[in-house]
């Protein structure tokens, strides 16, 4: 597939939560006011206010002046209250924006421009002065840091034995290249019937194994380069135009999908217990922390969907106790929260998740369940 269009889309009020959790637990460590900064999220800003951010559509809605949490800007301060026994957020916008052209210069809005404005300063003369024209350049937050899983969203992608397999690979370069790279052509085994003009190679990465049964889950295909089909056949001229590292013989090419690729984000818990594991991480990181992608060995089989969020267990060590009764006597201590994350991108088996929150380090084969 191929990423054409993102769109991250945050309508709070049309979503509900009363299925998820019957009552909002507030951080006891709550600021009574926070001022937004750039680079901030939805997700931070409602940790600061909540233990489960998840419940923030439910916060959100509790208050009269935020009607829609994605139009609040850096440099927007948040106010924290009860009321009649309820949590409530106020909102009052950048100060300086609010004072911004009450003086002598001529600013020209954007409200001043819908509504046709017809005042304007003129000199002592009688020529009328140039105004400054203002555009709103600063951007919304978001729900969540979506340039941290914008790469993931389509390459790589996990696939079954049989699909990487049976697709074509590259037999050979031309111009008698050993390696090929953008801008150069490549032979590619059995491509007489398109699916399309545009295919992407990828080569085979990691194995994905159940830690509990040693069952293959799923196959990591990792991708190479990006290609267009310039003459279908057996083989199928292929030029490429983009390439992530140096292409290789062997290497298989797969269709494109052209769909336009839209994304709804509501985290929130599965609807039904997960028991799982944390099997891997992407993107050539070897500590686990926020915003990093990792694997865990659930999927849509399991009822996994996309903006489902999971609580991240460290796995409890064994060590022996030297004061027991029992020669050799081993204690396993109790798992501990180490963070919580989001899936984005589920397959059947295996899913694609952003680590949201982080409280210590993660690692290979820590747990995840329902929070």
């Amino acid at each position: 597939m191929a990423l054409r269009t993102l769109f991250v889309l945050m309508n709070i009020s049309l979503i509900s939560i009363n299925t998820w959790a019957e009552e909002i637990q507030i951080n006891p460590a709550h600021p009574d006011q926070y001022t937004v900064v750039k680079g901030d999220t939805l997700w931070d800003i409602s940790g600061k206010f909540l233990n489960q951010p998840w419940q923030w559509p439910e916060l959100w809605n509790n208050n009269a002046q935020i009607k829609n949490p994605q139009l609040i800007y850096p440099g927007d301060t948040i106010y924290f209250s009860i009321v009649n026994g309820r949590p409530q957020l106020d909102l009052s916008r950048n100060a300086q924006q609010a004072q911004y052209g009450v003086d002598s210069t001529c600013v020209l809005g954007e409200d001043d421009v819908k509504n046709g404005r017809t005042k304007f300063n003129v000199s002592e003369t009688g020529k009328l002065l140039p105004c400054i024209r203002e555009t709103v350049i600063k951007q919304a937050i978001n729900l969540i840091p979506a340039e941290s899983i914008a790469q993931f969203l389509t390459s790589p992608k996990v696939v079954t034995e049989n699909e990487l397999n049976n697709a074509p690979y590259i037999i050979d370069f031309a111009g008698e290249h050993l390696i090929a790279g953008a801008g150069d052509k490549v032979y590619v085994r059995s491509i007489t019937q398109p699916e399309n003009r545009s295919y992407t190679i990828y080569r085979a990465g990691d194995t994905y194994v159940s830690p509990d049964t040693g069952e293959i889950l799923g196959y990591d295909a990792k991708y190479i380069a990006d290609t267009i089909v310039q003459k279908p056949g057996d083989p199928a001229t292929l030029s490429i135009t983009k390439s992530n590292s140096e292409i290789r013989k062997g290497d298989r090419a797969m269709p494109k999908n052209e769909d336009e690729v839209t994304l709804n984000y509501f985290p929130r818990p599965p609807e039904k217990s997960i028991n799982g594991s944390l099997i891997s991480v992407l993107g050539g990181v070897s500590q686990i922390g926020l915003y990093n992608i990792v694997v865990i060995d659930k999927g849509t089989k399991d009822g996994i969907l996309a903006g489902h969020e999971l609580a991240i267990y460290r796995t409890g060590k064994s060590i022996n106790d030297p004061y027991s009764t029992i020669k050799n006597d081993v204690v396993k201590l109790p798992d501990e929260i180490a963070g919580t994350l989001m899936v984005f991108r589920p397959f059947e088996r295996v899913s694609y998740a952003l680590v949201m929150k982080a409280t210590q380090a993660i690692h290979i084969l820590d747990k995840v369940k329902t929070p």
